[in-house]
């Protein structure tokens, strides 16, 4: 079968500080759309990508996330996805099925057949919500809270970074269960979003945006609303 271009994000070197576009590279390399003779291997057509916090801790020269390396500079970035099956070498995957997992930020990937991804059962809603509430972000807000948390109703629950994919989530659980909900963001446009869920939103302040820099939590302001 003959090459296609394959599209891929790419990482140009270490970060430090905020990420810049600069930082990231589009590049275009080619791929062969069928697996090697004998391959247990995965070819994923990648439809959807989430771009996750995790992620920046990645882009540093050391890894931060315990379990994961930093990215290789000049390789594609990789993260939580939505793509469908071109071709199969594991058994438990077949052509056309619909997964969620981690893949590499590019059209096409070939993943080994160690990697865990999810089959998607239900596509009767939007595929992109397998990278928010039916994804990654949805189990861990569904899992820290219910399962770790033990919520009762009438109960305050705190959220931090309430506007984020998973502190969205975990707003709106808590004022399904019945419970008073605070939750904190970092901007007044965030701070109107959790509005929508929060009975006490809070806007909190630094006092400069300097990354990665030990703050006096003494400095830290908080303005409720």
């Amino acid at each position: 079968m003959a090459e296609v271009k394959n599209k891929q994000v790419v990482l140009k070197d270490y970060v430090t500080g905020f990420l810049k576009e600069s930082d990231l590279d589009l590049v275009e390399n080619t791929i062969t759309l069928k697996l090697p003779e004998g391959s247990n291997e995965i070819l994923l057509k990648n439809l959807y990508l989430s771009c996750d916090p995790f992620m920046r801790n990645l882009m540093s020269d050391i890894g931060i996330l315990e379990k994961f390396l930093p990215y290789a500079p000049g390789s594609p970035l990789f993260g939580y996805g939505v793509a469908k099956v071109l071709e199969s070498g594991h058994p438990d995957y077949k052509k056309g099925d619909l997964v969620w997992g981690f893949t590499k930020w590019e059209e096409y990937s070939l993943v080994p057949s160690s990697r865990i991804l999810f089959k998607i059962e239900h596509t009767d809603v939007p595929l992109s919500y397998y990278t928010g509430i039916l994804g990654m972000p949805g189990m861990t807000a569904y899992a820290g809270f219910f399962e770790v948390g033990l919520p009762k109703k009438g109960e305050k629950v705190f959220v931090s970074a309430a506007s984020g994919a998973v502190g969205q989530l975990v707003g709106q659980f808590a004022k399904l269960t019945g419970c008073y909900v605070v939750g904190s963001a970092g901007s007044k446009d965030k701070v109107l979003f959790i509005k929508l869920f929060a009975n006490n939103p809070i806007l909190y302040q630094l006092p400069s945006p300097t990354c990665c820099k030990a703050y006096d939590w003494q400095d830290l302001k908080a303005i409720s609303f």
